[in-house]
């Protein structure tokens, strides 16, 4: 590589750091992206992207195993599992070509290797054909995260799974246990009770998604467990009591009752969240804080050394692709000059693709009452809409939080068909500081599955129609 002078260079090439790079390639600044593997990172390659795909897959097969109630008929519906991995490589593939060709596009500068910060002004990069050294204004760092492994319980990839290993599995297990009841373990379950397996899913805190609306996550586990999902929530997990035998894993749990009892399966899905990639990658040569594991950094995202930014799972909060990306462009926007919109946590999105999906946007009620909010709140279930009753999927509720003195939308969360698509407009009506009224008072198509929206926004003043 001829060229090693630049004005930013970005480390890792994750959603956050491709993104990041592209923008500051837009703003005019020579950038370069420093990645060792294949850009896109974990979300694109073992995260968001792939996962979906088997979602998808999942949710037509449970579809087609009901098509008698469409009207349809077919001798038989099987799951050819090398075909949908094969379907879920080539969306992938697809999707890393097109971030290639953004790069290349954009004109930045892809360098690849592992990367290390050499100071507050250095970046060098390690690869099979030696080392560079990058010289750069200002640095971004995106490294991105990993599943995190629990003490003396190692994945090795048979037994003891990421989800990394799930989405290299080329088979599906007869039971799997699944430690971990937050969004990856949620769509896991989901997707392998989907796919014919025995699924036993564990949470530690009172409630399965502990980081959503109690209400909308107690709904979402009553409907996982009339799928026949065994629902652990408030449990305890003896890691010390796993077994690992020729046919599978068994373990101890202890309920909210204080009782043990068996779990066993196949084998044992670990989905206790991921861990920020700093190792090894400079920060203590360059003087870069890192705080209980993520590196610290102000609303611009400049960490304690200037000249250096960090966005994106590596400085925690939200571990979402969405979130990194959003990161990434305040980080380069303030690099180049620039007065950015600062990103309020309270309008972010989030998301569980399970069967059925769940939503949510801004504050739950119990976190607005916290915060000195007195709150009115409108419900809505998805039996009284229509396009819902259409699809088969009318099960779950949305959910509207409201300031009682102004009106102002606070929170709005959703377990139902499709929630992935439509939370954006809450999201937007945060964004835009709306009113419940606002909301109310938007017309919406019929018949579609976002009129509950419309619904909910009436309930909140005790105005809904069609329930």
């Amino acid at each position: 590589m001829a060229e090693t002078s630049f004005d930013v260079v970005v480390l890792g090439g994750g959603t956050g750091g491709y993104v990041a790079a592209i923008r500051s390639a837009q703003l005019g600044l020579k950038t370069a992206l420093v990645d060792a593997g294949k850009v896109g990172g974990t979300c694109l390659h073992r995260g968001c992207i792939p996962t979906k795909a088997l979602l998808h897959t999942a949710e037509l097969y449970h579809t087609f195993q009901h098509r008698e109630e469409f009207g349809l008929t077919a001798t038989k519906v099987g799951l050819d599992y090398a075909k949908t991995m094969a379907k879920k490589e080539k969306v992938v593939t697809q999707l890393w070509k097109g971030v290639e060709f953004l790069l290349k596009k954009n004109k930045v500068t892809l360098v690849a290797g592992w990367g290390r910060l050499v100071d507050a002004g250095h970046v060098e990069v390690e690869s099979a054909e030696g080392k560079t050294v990058l010289t750069a204004r200002d640095i971004v760092i995106a490294t991105g995260s990993v599943p995190r492994e629990l003490p003396d319980l190692p994945f090795d990839g048979k037994q003891i799974l990421s989800s990394d290993h799930v989405l290299a599995k080329t088979d599906i297990p007869k039971s799997i246990v699944i430690l971990g009841g937050g969004a990856i373990g949620v769509e896991f379950a989901s997707m392998y009770n989907d796919f014919g397996a025995e699924v036993t899913l564990i949470e530690m805190l009172p409630h399965i998604l502990p980081q959503d609306d109690e209400e909308i996550a107690g709904e979402l586990a009553k409907l996982l467990t009339r799928r026949g999902i065994k629902v652990l929530a408030g449990t305890k997990f003896n890691l010390k009591s796993v077994a690992k035998t020729a046919s599978g894993i068994s373990a101890t749990v202890t309920g909210p009752d204080g009782k043990d009892a068996s779990v066993a399966g196949d084998a044992l899905l670990i989905a206790v969240g991921r861990q920020a990639i700093t190792a090894d990658i400079g920060l203590d040569k360059a003087g870069v804080k890192v705080d209980r594991g993520f590196v610290t950094v102000d609303d611009h995202y400049r960490t304690n050394v200037p000249h250096i930014y960090a966005i994106g799972d590596v400085i925690g909060g939200y571990l979402l692709a969405h979130v990194a990306a959003h990161e990434g462009m305040i980080a380069v926007e303030t690099i180049a000059g620039q007065n950015p919109e600062l990103l309020d946590s309270t309008r972010v999105p989030r998301v569980t693709y399970s069967r059925p999906e769940v939503a949510s946007v801004g504050l739950t009620a119990k976190e607005a009452e916290e915060r000195g909010y007195a709150v009115k709140v409108g419900t809505f279930p998805f039996k009284a809409n229509g396009k819902a009753l259409i699809l088969g999927e009318a099960d779950g509720l949305v959910k509207l939080v409201a300031d009682k003195k102004t009106d102002s939308l606070l929170g709005a969360h959703i377990v139902g068909p499709h929630a992935s698509d439509f939370i954006n407009e809450m999201a937007l009506a945060r964004f835009l500081e709306a009113t419940a009224w606002e909301v109310a008072e938007s017309v919406h198509a019929h018949p579609t599955i976002s009129e509950v929206l419309h619904e909910a926004a009436l309930a909140v003043d005790g105005h809904a129609i069609h329930i």
